[in-house]
């Protein structure tokens, strides 16, 4: 007889690609959680580099409008 995990695994593996990756991002979180202070921190950072690159000509603007433009109709 199975063990458990590999019937959740089994069940698991039968899901939608979207639902899957869901799972198995929940799962790989709930082995080391990062704190909300080291993720805070991490998006500070990640908005300091994006704010230094866009003002040290690395990167360019998008105007919103030319991004929605190219949206799926049903995102938008």
């Amino acid at each position: 007889m199975p063990t458990r995990g590999s019937r959740v695994l089994e069940e698991a593996l039968s899901l939608p690609p979207a639902e899957r990756a869901e799972i198995a991002e929940r799962l790989l979180s709930s082995l080391d959680p990062p704190t909300q202070a080291a993720l805070d921190r991490l998006w500070a950072d990640e908005a300091e580099d994006r704010i230094d690159a866009f003002e040290g000509g690395k990167i360019m603007a998008i105007p919103a409008s030319r991004v929605f433009h190219h949206l799926p109709k049903n995102i938008k």
